[in-house]
């Protein structure tokens, strides 16, 4: 088990214990930007690895309580344990109904899926406002004690260069409401057949550009096929390969991909693994060379 791991267990343990949570038997579906728990009681336990979570989480749950009277297929928070986030060790804890999965979703129900939410009103929730989506990796890189000095001056100035050309990027549309982390993983076919997207702990507002790009990006480094991605824009009803800020956004959100390996590279096996190919497949320039992301664990306490 990694030490992100086990930090994990031991925040799920402080915090059911400080709440009367029966946590045993408790199961650890995922470590990437959250250590993702299921309890026994059918409720899952995301406890926030990334920064500045606590003050973010709060309008995650306002935008699904939102979401859900909007009638929109999203995940629900279990605001019968908490209705806020609860901090234990530094970490925000937040608590939602767990969807039993049953196949994996398609990237057209993907596509319906963003044309509806994108459709949708802005909700009345403070949220932030998708300026920077490299703001974190920026800082990420600044702090990381896993990189070279050579790295780190090569991150630094790429991360200032792709910034400038994506304050550059125009788009005829209005801010819309972002998942801001639209994958095909964060997609959960329930066992009635629809489907619920999932993981909200991006929500912003900002060009809808940000949420179509996840799925091109697949293809670039994720394995979905080019017939994946053209049933996508046929379902969402526009084919982002058509805008002329495609180039930059592609390569802003390969940037964009290395920040959750720096974070956790000095205590994740797998990131640390994983990040060393990232950086030197964008520093080559190579475009389409394949990328990893950590199989999903089943660790029972």
């Amino acid at each position: 088990m990694s030490a992100l791991a086990a930090e994990a267990f031991a925040v799920l343990r402080g915090v059911c214990d400080g709440m009367g949570i029966d946590h045993r038997g408790a199961r650890l579906l995922r470590v990437r930007s959250n250590a993702v728990f299921k309890l026994r009681s059918e409720i899952v336990v995301r406890i926030a690895t990334s920064p500045g979570a606590q003050a973010r989480l709060p309008g995650v749950l306002a935008v699904a309580r939102w979401l859900a009277g909007q009638g929109f297929p999203a995940v629900r928070p279990a605001d019968e344990i908490s209705e806020e986030p609860v901090v234990h060790g530094g970490r925000a804890v937040t608590f939602w109904h767990y969807v039993p999965a049953s196949g994996r979703p398609t990237t057209t129900e993907l596509g319906e899926v963003l044309r509806v939410l994108h459709r949708l009103p802005v909700p009345p929730v403070t949220l932030k406002r998708l300026a920077d989506p490299l703001a974190q990796v920026r800082r990420e890189a600044e702090r990381s004690a896993v990189l070279t000095a050579a790295q780190r001056a090569w991150l630094v100035e790429r991360i200032a260069e792709l910034t400038e050309r994506w304050d550059g990027l125009e788009t005829d549309h209005p801010p819309v409401l972002l998942h801001g982390d639209a994958w095909i993983d964060n997609l959960l076919r329930r066992s009635d057949g629809h489907v619920v997207l999932c993981d909200w702990d991006g929500v912003a507002v900002g060009p809808r550009e940000w949420d179509l790009v996840h799925t091109y990006h697949g293809q670039r480094r994720f394995g979905l096929t080019a017939q994946e991605v053209d049933a996508f824009a046929v379902a969402y009803g526009s084919d982002l390969r058509a805008w002329p800020g495609y180039s930059t956004l592609m390569e802003v959100r390969d940037m964009y991909a290395v920040g959750i390996h720096l974070r956790n590279a000095a205590t994740d096996p797998f990131s640390r693994k994983e990040l060393p190919r990232r950086l030197d497949s964008l520093a080559r320039g190579e475009k389409n060379t394949r990328w990893y992301m950590a199989e999903p664990v089943t660790v029972s306490r």
